[in-house]
């Protein structure tokens, strides 16, 4: 069993930044790929950013690229994303997500996932 916490959300300012952290125990995640995606009311969860245990296969949805840093640290089974310039459209629930083994498809996609935080809220306002 794995459990992932978030952390990090809070109320910021347009053009502020955080920085969210996903703490995972149980099984080591040094082997899966683990994503953040978002959900904000009304609408369906979304992908924002993914990192594999190869270095440099880091993806980015085409929203965020250029504002949204993933980063991760194996040793201490973490894994963060920076945000900056941070827009009221970003506002969501953030959620990391580990990798589902052996899935196929792409890790775009939620169902490539088979464990969830419980999600960290991410206000931008003014």
């Amino acid at each position: 069993q794995v459990q992932l916490v978030e952390s990090g959300g809070g109320l910021v300012q347009p053009g502020g930044s955080l920085r969210l952290a996903c703490a995972a125990s149980g099984r080591t995640f040094s082997n899966y790929v683990m994503g953040w995606f978002r959900q904000a009311p009304g609408k369906e969860r979304e992908f924002v950013a993914r990192i594999s245990w190869l270095p440099g296969r880091i993806y980015y949805a085409d929203s965020v690229k250029g504002r949204f840093t993933i980063s991760r640290d194996n040793a201490k089974n973490t894994v963060y994303l920076q945000m900056n310039s941070l827009k009221p459209e970003d506002t969501a629930v953030y959620y990391c997500a580990k990798s589902l083994p052996g899935y196929s498809g792409s890790y775009n996609n939620t169902r490539g996932y088979e464990y969830w935080g419980q999600g960290t809220q991410v206000t931008v306002s003014s």
